[in-house]
């Protein structure tokens, strides 16, 4: 039998050598634009090679490749090769027509494959015009059609022409949430990024019905549900239905599962590691343990872990982690630390930066070119490109290089829009507001992020632009740049004006895991004018000033999360420091707030504030610096109406205390579902005259009530009801105050 194989292979290798021919020589026939010389290039075929089918294939199939051709036959007689070809037309140009928009013409260029001068391949053109009708879709362009059409032109050229009709954009009527949600509507409604239609959203982009979107909802929906702790929450069978011409209705239907908790928690070595070198990862994996599960729990410990990673004794360790479900709602969890192949970086390849400068995506990176290569860090430069929101894909490819320790790295990427335009609109209790600003994340493609507004309510004018440098200088520091100015008009109230102009600098990091330090030098001028209704005191400060100070502030941050934080706490003290200054004086304050969940839709908290500013020489503090506590600090008085007075003007203090607690309540009725309720006490005082001490009244201000936000169709809504328990008797009551209000 063996011997049977081996005639059998022996007799199949000669079968084919039989109809093998030696190439002596080839001609190129039918080419116009494309040099014969090219032609052979392409067919990767040389005199004195052996031809036989699998060659003559290869061939053909390498002639294809180019998309230069429509046709290609092959011909071999007496060792001449015949290549006869039929040229593909050269795309002269694209025309879009019934596209207005830059923007929006230019995002769908960017969806066309085949690009002007290059061939025309009917197959590829019909995949570019699916491609188009697709994104026209993903973008709100339901109700669009698309028409492609060719020209032949005289120079065996052709023009493409693309006549799109992009009908009403499809715009989102309602949104619902459906299913065991668990939470209400208006809590929903805040971690998604699509809203509501409403007529005076003109400028949102927000409320048009978008399938990225409404996907990247999704994502968001089930990263919140993973953060509370519902493990197994589905989001599924979203939605859109029609209501009536281009309006939709968006539904989103949930089923949040049981709540779960971790139980066994582990960290998995390689045997040969000391644990004393995961000490801290050990210490963290012991504090969740039978804790409410959370997903940010876990990405808290993989950035720890990638911070070992960076150091040099553990440059080429990975770490995954599984999670196993026991018994009804415990999930075991372990870190798994082993070590990778010791590979290098060569080089790394930058794609799709068409208007981001190389640089900018180079310091986003963790890792450069002749760095230790390994999995943590490559995703971590993932995130890290990721986070930076100028792009909306990130890939990053790792090839092989001819040094088997050395890899090459591509990085693609797809840009997004990064300009934003924005307004706003309220009233309230203390009068109208407006607010309109600009902002650009990726300013010069250098990432800058620059951001300018204007605010303007009954009594101030503020307007200002920020410039925000990431990575300065290649410190790891963003560098902070702020021009503001800010106009003041009380005369009609408390006998006086003032106009601040400032300028900062500064920057910020993160000094230890959590905690924040921000130093800022400011530069201010300011021009303070009475009139006669002003108190004696006030008409001696009338004038102008200069300052030059430090402000700074360190913040110890250990909430779940930055907005509508249901667990933790922070803690943060500033200070103000001049330098130089016509009128020396120290600002001091300190703030803490501690947060409980009491039930899934219950939320306490606690908070403290504390502030003091006095005057470091023989002089005393303006009345511009002085201490007023605001509304939110001390509910049931008017803003600024309270604390020490001289004559009918309320003059602040150098003192202030405040401290409150509050909570959330749960819905009432299902039909509430827009309402948040919640409830408060509030205490606080404002003493301290340091110019006449008959004036200071030191006394507990105190008062509880009721709060309600509400998600109206024309924005949200948020009331007050508070009586106050104690008070002085110059205090200004406010035992009702609403403000309404909205973006455009």
């Amino acid at each position: 039998m063996y011997k049977f194989f081996v005639y059998l292979y022996f007799f199949l290798l000669s079968f084919n050598n039989l109809y093998a021919e030696i190439l002596n020589k080839i001609e190129v026939t039918g080419n116009d634009r494309i040099s014969t010389e090219t032609i052979k290039v392409f067919s990767k075929i040389n005199i004195g090679d052996d031809i036989n089918e699998n060659v003559l294939d290869k061939i053909l199939k390498n002639l294809y490749t180019t998309d230069f051709f429509n046709n290609v036959s092959l011909k071999i007689n007496n060792g001449i090769l015949t290549i006869s070809v039929s040229e593909n037309f050269l795309v002269q140009n694209i025309i879009i027509n019934g596209v207005k928009n830059k923007d929006l013409k230019e995002a769908i260029i960017n969806q066309i494959s085949i690009k002007e001068k290059n061939s025309y391949v009917e197959q590829k053109v019909l995949n570019d015009s699916e491609k188009i009708s697709n994104f026209l879709k993903l973008s709100g362009y339901y109700f669009s059609n698309l028409n492609l059409s060719t020209q032949k032109n005289s120079n065996n050229t052709v023009n493409l022409i693309y006549d799109i009709d992009l009908g009403e954009k499809a715009l989102v009527g309602k949104i619902n949430f459906t299913g065991n949600k668990i939470y209400k509507k208006s809590t929903l409604s805040s971690v998604i990024i699509t809203e509501e239609n409403k007529f005076w959203k003109f400028l949102s982009k927000k409320k048009y019905l978008n399938e990225r979107q409404i996907n990247l909802d999704q994502r968001l929906l089930k990263n919140f549900y993973l953060n509370e702790g519902y493990y197994q929450v589905k989001i599924s069978n979203s939605t859109a239905n029609i209501i009536k011409d281009n309006i939709f209705l968006v539904t989103y239907n949930i089923d949040a599962g049981d709540k779960y908790f971790f139980n066994e928690v582990n960290l998995t070595l390689p045997s040969d590691y000391d644990k004393n070198n995961f000490g801290e990862i050990i210490d963290e994996l012991n504090k969740i343990k039978n804790t409410e599960y959370s997903f940010n729990k876990i990405e808290k410990l993989l950035r720890k872990i990638d911070k070992i990673a960076e150091t040099k004794q553990f440059e080429f360790i990975n770490a995954t982690f599984s999670e196993n479900v026991v018994e009804k709602n415990k999930i075991n969890l372990n870190f798994i630390i082993d070590e990778s192949k010791k590979f290098y970086v060569n080089r790394i390849n930058i794609f799709g930066n068409d208007i981001t400068n190389e640089n900018v995506i180079r310091n986003l990176l963790i890792i450069d070119e002749g760095d230790p290569l390994n999995e943590i860090l490559n995703n971590k430069s993932i995130n890290k490109i990721k986070s930076s929101g100028l792009f909306s894909q990130v890939d990053i490819k790792i090839e092989d290089t001819e040094n088997n320790f050395k890899k090459d790295m591509s990085v693609n990427l797809v840009e997004q829009p990064t300009g934003e335009i924005t307004a706003g609109a309220g009233y309230g209790s203390s009068g109208q507001t407006f607010a309109f600003g600009i902002k650009e994340n990726n300013f010069s493609g250098n990432a800058i992020r620059l951001n300018s507004s204007i605010n303007i309510s009954q009594d101030t004018v503020k307007g200002g632009i920020n410039f925000d440098i990431p990575n300065y200088n290649y410190s790891d520091k963003a560098l902070k740049l702020n021009l503001s100015r800010t106009d003041n008009d009380f005369f009609d109230t408390a006998g006086y004006k003032n106009t601040l102009t400032n300028f900062t600098i500064g920057t910020g990091l993160e000094y230890r895991q959590d905690l924040f330090f921000n130093p800022l030098l400011v530069i201010e001028f300011e021009e303070l004018e009475t009139n006669n209704s002003a108190s004696q005191t006030l008409k001696k400060q009338d004038g102008n000033y200069n300052n030059l100070k430090i402000d700074y502030n360190f913040l110890y941050d250990k909430r779940n999360k930055f907005f509508k934080p249901s667990d933790g706490f922070y803690s943060k003290f500033s200070q103000k420091l001049p330098l130089i200054s016509n009128n020396y004086s120290m600002y001091n304050s300190y703030d803490f707030k501690v947060y409980q969940k009491l039930t899934e839709n219950m939320v306490g908290s606690l908070s403290y504030h504390v502030a003091a500013i006095n005057s470091l020489e023989d002089s005393d503090v303006r009345v511009s610096e002085r201490i007023y506590l605001s509304s939110k600090k001390l509910r049931g008085f008017k803003r600024g109406k309270i604390g020490p007075k001289d004559n009918n003007d309320f003059i602040g203090g150098n003192y202030a205390t405040a401290l409150s607690l509050s909570s959330t309540l749960p819905t009432f009725l299902p039909q509430l579902d827009n309402i948040d309720f919640g409830v408060f006490i509030d205490a606080a005082n404002l003493w301290g005259v340091d110019y006449n001490s008959d004036l200071d009244e030191s006394k507990l201000r105190s008062s509880t009530g009721f709060a309600l936000d509400w998600l109206t169709p024309v924005g949200p809504l948020s009331f007050v009801i508070a009586q106050p328990l104690s008070k002085s008797s110059t205090d200004i009551e406010e035992t009702f105050r609403f403000d309404l209000g909205t973006t455009f």
